[in-house]
């Protein structure tokens, strides 16, 4: 569709929006009226919101319209599976420019739609807004299926630590990007659009997860928050840690050591979870550390020493 937001009008938009939608099981009643009603057989609702920022969150000379899509989704429904739920419904508040191209929108919404039926969840409903900084405002809801939530808050001395997913590609992704490159190509992707396990969420809450959290802020930090909540210490063992050879190579050509990325970079999305130590874990998860008892020592360390260098993303921080 040609022309912009503006000329399209609000009730257009959403018109235009909402036609591309599919829908789930879950969804009883879907985007068009006051609210929408989605089945919760669980009597909970798991929720989370996010904001997601032009300029900050992304950029559109690196990412298309659907790339921004797939990542809002993504980053959201992850926070869902963390909990030990799985996704069943996604909300967007939407603020663009009246001069947006109405295909910019449409692609966007492709891009939320196609990660929330890879997540299982559907897209239910939404606002749009004019404003002059393209904003996205994501509510995730999920659902427990009868189990009890994984917070962070369960972690045991004498538990492990380990993790599914990516860590540090999208981190070294970035790096390629803010220095002009497109490659290699699988690092920027991975930072443009994450893969998060969703099924992992609900699986290590079977396995019997004590603790559990998804790697948004970096490794090392939302560990941090595991460690605080549940008062204990977390010993990280670098070498256990997986670091492909070319996140080595993209390391060597700009500088940086990869365990910066892997122990500091974020919006990966893996899910990082604690286990009793007897719990058998599938080959998919990596045990990469233990918890123990509290110390003087920062609450995460690695290898037994604190972890000095800079990471973890604050948005009110001296970078933000």
């Amino acid at each position: 569709m040609k022309g912009t937001v503006g000329e399209l009008g609000e009730f257009g938009l959403i018109r235009e929006l909402t036609s591309r939608l599919t829908s789930t099981p879950a969804v009883r009643l879907g985007p068009g009226d006051d609210a929408a009603v989605v089945a919760a057989p669980d009597r909970r609702v798991v929720a989370s919101t996010d904001l997601l920022l032009e300029g900050r969150h992304f950029r559109r000379d690196w990412s298309t319209a659907y790339d921004v899509g797939r990542k809002a989704a993504a980053q959201n429904l992850a926070d869902i599976a963390a909990m030990g739920a799985v996704p069943t419904a996604l909300l967007l508040g939407l603020v663009v420019p009246a001069d947006l191209p109405v295909t910019w929108a449409t692609e966007l919404m492709d891009g939320i739609r196609d990660e929330c039926q890879v997540a299982g969840a559907a897209v239910v409903g939404g606002d749009v807004v004019r404003g002059e900084t393209i904003t996205l405002a994501i509510t995730a809801l999920g659902d427990l299926r009868n189990h009890d939530p994984v917070t962070r808050a369960g972690a045991q001395p004498g538990d492990v630590v380990a993790y599914t997913g990516w860590l540090g590609w999208s981190a070294a992704g970035h790096a390629v990007l803010s220095r002009g490159f497109r490659s290699p190509r699988a690092f920027v992707e991975a930072h443009r659009r994450p893969e998060p396990p969703y099924h992992a969420g609900p699986a290590a809450a079977g396995l019997g997860a004590t603790a559990m959290t998804d790697v948004s802020d970096g490794l090392v930090a939302d560990l941090g928050h595991i460690a605080e909540a549940s008062k204990v210490r977390i010993d990280l063992r670098s070498g256990l840690i997986d670091i492909p050879s070319q996140m080595n190579d993209i390391g060597q050509a700009v500088g940086v050591d990869p365990l910066q990325w892997v122990l500091s970079g974020g919006e990966d999305h893996a899910i990082v979870a604690t286990f009793p130590p007897d719990a058998k874990l599938p080959a998919r998860w990596k045990v990469i550390g233990e918890v123990l008892n509290p110390s003087a020592l920062p609450q995460v360390t690695v290898d037994g020493a604190p972890w000095t260098s800079k990471g973890g993303w604050d948005h009110f921080g001296e970078d933000a």
